[in-house]
Order: C-alpha cells, then structure tokens, then sequence
C-alpha cells in the first residue's frame, strides 16, 4: 500500500511540475494579460466617468472598446519586456554556448535554473551533451598520445638498433653475441608492433560490431582446454601450474570470439603470476547461467588499477616491463557486451587476481 502512495506521490508531484511548461506559462500569460486588461479597464472608465469625460452611460458600448484596445497594448508592451527576459535571454545564452561548443571550447555550460520547465530541460540536455563531448575529446587525446607512445617506442629501438647494425658492416666493432642481441631485439619490438596492430584492429572491429554471426554450437570446457594448451609456452617458462574445473558445457556463439575472451584472461593471469604459482580456471553450469572464473595468486590490483583495468591503452605497469598494450581487456569487455555476458574482477593487493565470467544460457 505504501508503495502505491509513494507511486501516486510522485506522479502528483510530476503533473505539479508539468504547470512549468511553456504552453502553460504562454496561457497563464494570455490570460494575466485580459484580466490585467479588463481591470485596467474598468479603473480607467470609473475614473473619467467620476471626472465627467463620460457624461452618459449610453456613450459607454463606443468608448470601451478603445479603452480596452489601448489598455491592452499597455499591458502586452510591459508583458513583451518581461517575456524577453524570461525566454529569449536563456535561448540567447543557449545559441552563444553553441557557438563555444562549436569553436571547440566544450567546458562552456549553462544554468538550469530558469522558471520554465522546457527550458530548464533544454539547458539540462545542452549540459549533458557538452559533459559527453568533453569526455569524448578527452578520451581521444588520450587515446592518440597513448597509440602514439606505443608505436613511437619499438619503432624508435628498431631504428636505433638497425642503425647499429648499419654500421657494424663498416666498422666491425660489434661482436657475434651483441649482433644476436641486436637481432633479438629487433624481432621482439617487430612482434610487438604486429601485435599492436593486430588487438587494435580486433578492438575496432568488435567495436563496430552490433550482432554477432557465425555461431556455433561447441564444449566451452574443451575450448579453455586448448586455450590452456596454446599458452603452454608461456606458463612452463614460468612454472605457473594450471588447475581446471570444468563442467562439461554446450555453448552456442561465435567460437573464435570467445576464444579470445579465454586467451587474453588467461594470458593475463599467467603473465601476473609468480614462478611456480597456480592459475585456477573454473566452468560451472547453473540453472540460469554458465560461471567461468580465472583467478591468480599475484601481486593483485589497486583501487585506481580497478577502475581504469578496462580502459583502452591502460596498463598498470607504468614502467612497461611486462608484455602487453592495454588492449587485451578492452577485447575481452567488448566481447562480453556483444554475448550479453557479464565481466567482473576481484583484486586485492598481495592476494591475487580474480575475472568472473557470467554467460547467459544459450537458447
């Protein structure tokens, strides 16, 4: 019962604030005017009947009308002044803003506090879309000094290790050991530039996806499996042990997809982890969903490292020892959002690492 009053409340007190809208602003206005008029009118014949200027009611059906034509004019003249201000300065403000945004200066906002109701929400949505432009611009910057950094570092080793190599083939200062180096390095920064450019091309592709084709029914247990196989190169140079608890799951979707889901979650958590440490990767059935978690015993994440962990380009090694680009769990976000699926983390600093996994049954 409570709730249906609380429900009525707040209808009531929208139908209140619905008396702000401009076509009711505009009537109360019209009707202000011929009440105004008509009692403008009346003080006006009283006072020249009372001075003689009206000496016979008879003359009064000629007489009022202009009475009341030229009070009327008094009162719209006042009435326009008012008006002004009250409309054409927000609108006035609202086209000078446009201009801000459109010369780019998209920290310009306005006030919301005007006695319309629609132009009140006028000025709340102009707000809102500076807010979202500001925070695109932003993003983009980002973005570009981010792209540019990680393209400008490997090219800037291949050039400088290339160069080197240019010259030892006159000067013969280098040894065997320092051209392999030399060599090794060029490969690796090569391979990271392939890999940059093969997630940022992933990503912009998943991003521009809306449905999802090519799906197929598979073994979600099996597909971790060979994820798990495919990273073994990675996970015996560290020692890290892997533990798997897979339910044996049908799965319908597109089966490369969510296998990148699995590589770069997991590849992650082997790339975290210490020496000889153990990556548990689980797949339970439930009556409503299919929970994959894949937990670490690393270092584990801070507050700050959570709430940016999947940003574009965002890395929580700073000092970018470990591989990586800060793309892998932009992939895996957008991944999820196109199977409906929900991501989340559990990190504590010294503890750990824990992604969960929450796809919705398939039909």
């Amino acid at each position: 019962m409570s709730g249906k009053i609380k429900e009525r409340a707040r209808e009531t007190k929208k139908q209140f604030h619905s008396l702000r809208s401009l076509r009711t602003a505009y009537t109360l206005l019209v009707l202000l005017i011929l009440v105004s008029a008509g009692l403008i009118t009346a003080g006006i014949y009283i006072v020249l009947y009372m001075l003689g200027f009206i000496p016979s009611a008879a003359l009064t059906p000629l007489i009022l009308p202009v009475i009341v034509i030229i009070s009327c004019m008094i009162i719209g003249t006042i009435m326009a002044v008012f008006v002004g201000k009250l409309f054409i300065n927000p609108l006035r403000r609202l086209i000078s803003a446009n201009e801000e945004i459109g010369q780019g200066n998209f920290k310009v906002r306005l006030s919301e506090q005007t006695v319309i109701g629609e132009l009140n929400n006028l000025m709340h949505s102009f707000n809102s879309m500076a807010d979202e432009l500001e925070s695109t611009e932003l993003f983009r910057n980002d973005f570009i000094n981010s792209f540019s950094h990680e393209f400008k570092t490997p090219i800037v080793s291949i050039r400088g290790f290339a160069r080197q190599l240019q010259r030892d083939n006159v000067l013969h200062s280098l040894t065997d050991e320092q051209r392999r180096e030399y060599t090794d390095i060029i490969a690796y920064e090569s391979d990271r530039l392939a890999r940059l450019s093969s997630n940022i091309l992933m990503l912009t592709k998943f991003e521009n996806q809306q449905i999802v084709t090519d799906k197929t029914e598979f073994y979600l247990d099996e597909q971790i499996r060979r994820t798990v196989l495919l990273l073994e190169k990675e996970w015996t140079a560290r020692e890290v042990n892997i533990e798997l608890e897979l339910d044996e799951v049908k799965y319908n979707f597109n089966e490369e997809m969510l296998a990148q889901m699995w590589l770069n979650l997991i590849g992650n958590a082997i790339k975290f982890s210490h020496r000889a440490d153990t990556v548990l990767v689980r797949c339970r059935k439930n009556q409503n969903n299919i929970c994959v978690d894949i937990s670490d015993s690393g270092d584990g994440m801070n507050e700050e490292t959570l709430r940016k962990i999947f940003d574009k380009f965002y890395q929580c090694d700073t000092s970018h020892k470990s591989e990586g680009n800060g793309l892998g769990l932009a992939i895996v976000k957008r991944i999820a959002e196109l199977a409906n699926a929900e991501i989340s983390v559990i990190s504590h600093q010294g503890e750990g690492t824990c992604f969960s996994v929450i796809l919705p049954l398939s039909e």
